[in-house]
């Protein structure tokens, strides 16, 4: 049997196991569907186009911005953003991640009204594919629900098919008492239907409406949109709200066995479509369910980690750096081909459920007030007892590195860098948000006119009027694009910064700090970073255990280009350095 007949074989297996109590005979059509969809992709590989090349190298690094995050009056945002990237962000951009942007009924694009079409303020299916000429794509699969304006759910209230059977609708809404929740609306909606009203599933909200996973033929239509975005130049899927897709009585409805196979499903679809293609997982719960989708191997090459984000920022306010160490110290070995993708700001807000367990009660509390201080609001998601519950912090990240005092902007520009050179330097993906780059300070327009928190840090910028703003070399968005340009062409040729090269967070005796060693021997990269206010006295001969090392080695900085004596040197406020031994 060949490599590609025993892939092809696997994915009956694979529907059989997702879906026992379904007949022989709705399995066969099932997979047979799913042949023809996959047909134009399966042809005879040999050994060597089997050796493909690494998905991903000290190079990349993800941008994530909305498709309309730039604007130009009169012309599709597609092609705005990919002038402005080509002429300003080229080397922050090696994977652009280009958030939702088929028609969307409400949140930022991820209440999906239409599959098959992008919505049309945004371009077209060449500007994408423009787009992706230079770049990787990013695409999202909302796999959880559609919009309460698709065409499933027009079906579903005439009771026609296929959205008859496409929709959630439990007809009894006891048995769901162990549901966890992500948000504090209510778990079902009532819609009046031709049969009268019914209760229809909304994970995220009223105008999300989940789909039907125990229906396999929901599989083939999401395979179908998942050929369209390759088609198209979308190299990198993103399973958005992956976690709550199977719902099954008197359980949490959280990360479900189902759930498990069907990304393993996907993932082997999507390798026959793309060997190079990479799976990205988004959860955002405590970090072993998060890891969770990684260990297995078979799964996702990438997980958001969303731990980073909140205990970084914790970090920062406090100066303390006793549970960054400690979560460094323990950072879990993944599989090849697997890795965290490292952000400290994105579309949504700074996640609060995975310090459940890392960080106590008292210290999450002082982040939220923290965060308030800084015209930041938090979220909530409903217990099962009815009890809310702080679930994220919504504020932009260059407001979160303000200063609370009366110079806001005191040590915000180097705790920004900070943040963003720390992320650069952990093992896995690193990924900038547009807006926090671009040193977009809170919202509050915006919020105000549509009262949604995470709008606080969604800002869109008119092209003519950003690039204003970036001819002036002292802005803080210049200043920020500059430096991180450079930060990134420096660890491109580092190999210790390759995603799955080793990582050691190294025990110190300095408050305040964080020490980490990439890589190995020669290619080894010492990282040093001052989390505090404060000048540090550092002694690297000490600290890295390199008492008795020749007198000739001296450390180079690579990212200043800066020599200092192996015995001693000053660290300043916020600063990070990358040190390799030299002669």
């Amino acid at each position: 049997m060949s490599e590609l007949d025993s892939e092809l074989d696997e994915l009956r297996l694979s529907l059989r196991e997702i879906y026992p109590e379904h007949s022989e005979q709705e399995i066969n059509s099932v997979w047979s569907q799913l042949l023809q969809i996959l047909d134009p992709f399966c042809v005879p590989r040999d050994t060597n186009e089997l050796e493909i090349e690494s998905i991903w190298d000290s190079s990349s690094v993800v941008l994530i911005t909305y498709p309309d995050s730039i604007y130009r009056k009169d012309e599709s945002t597609l092609k705005t953003l990919t002038e402005f990237v080509k002429n300003r962000l080229s080397g922050l951009s090696s994977v652009i991640h280009v958030l939702p942007f088929l028609p969307s009924t409400s949140d930022g694009g991820f209440a999906v009204s239409n599959h098959e079409k992008i919505e049309e303020a945004f371009g077209n299916w060449n500007d994408l594919k423009d787009l992706s000429s230079n770049h990787k794509i990013m695409a999202d699969l909302v796999l959880n629900h559609v919009s309460s304006s698709h065409s499933w759910v027009h079906q579903f209230i005439k009771s026609e098919e296929p959205g008859s059977s496409f929709i959630v609708s439990p007809s009894e809404t006891h048995i769901w008492e162990k549901v966890i929740r992500p948000r504090n609306s209510s778990l079902f909606t009532n819609i009046n239907t031709d049969q009268g009203f019914k209760n229809v599933w909304t994970t995220f909200g009223p105008d999300q409406i989940d789909v039907e996973w125990r229906n396999p033929y929901i599989f083939l239509e999401f395979l179908k949109l998942l050929v369209r975005y390759v088609n198209n130049g979308a190299e990198w899927i993103r399973l958005d709200a992956i976690a709550f897709i199977w719902k099954e009585p008197h359980t949490t409805c959280l990360h479900l066995d189902p759930v498990h196979l069907i990304v393993k499903l996907l993932n082997k679809c999507l390798k026959i479509i793309n060997p190079k293609a990479v799976l990205i997982t988004e959860t955002n719960v405590p970090e072993k369910e998060n890891l969770s989708y990684l260990i297995d191997g078979n799964e996702a090459n990438l997980a958001y980690n969303f731990t980073l984000p909140p205990l970084l920022l914790e970090a920062i306010y406090t100066g303390k750096t006793d549970l960054l160490n400690n979560w460094l110290s323990n950072w879990n070995k993944l599989p090849n081909d697997t890795s965290l993708l490292n952000f400290t700001s994105s579309h949504d807000g700074i996640g609060l459920r995975a310090l459940e367990g890392i960080m106590d009660d008292h210290r999450v509390h002082n982040l939220l007030v923290e965060s308030e201080k800084r015209g930041g609001l938090v979220s909530h998601r409903r217990l099962s007892n009815g009890e809310d519950q702080p679930y994220e912090l919504n504020i932009s990240w260059w407001s979160a590195m303000s200063h609370n005092g009366s110079d806001i902007t005191l040590f915000q520009f180097e705790r920004f860098l900070l943040s963003q050179v720390f992320t650069l330097s952990l093992k896995g993906v690193p990924a900038f948000y547009l807006p926090s780059i671009l040193a977009s300070p809170n919202d509050l327009d915006s919020f105000r006119k549509t009262g949604q928190r995470r709008d606080l840090n969604r800002e869109k910028f008119e092209a003519s009027k950003l690039l204003d703003v970036l001819k002036n070399f002292n802005s803080p968005a210049s200043k920020n694009i500059s430096y991180l340009t450079h930060i990134v062409k420096v660890r491109s040729r580092l190999k210790a910064f390759h995603p799955e090269a080793s990582m050691k967070c190294i025990s110190t005796s300095i408050d305040n700090c964080v020490v980490i060693q990439r890589g190995l021997d020669e290619e080894s990269i010492y990282v040093f970073c001052n989390m505090s206010n404060k000048c540090i006295n550092i002694s690297p001969s000490h600290e890295l255990g390199l008492n008795g090392i020749s007198s000739n080695k001296r450390l180079l900085d690579n990212i200043t280009g800066s020599h200092f004596d192996i015995d001693t040197f000053k660290l300043n406020p916020y600063q990070v350095v990358w040190f390799s031994l030299t002669d």
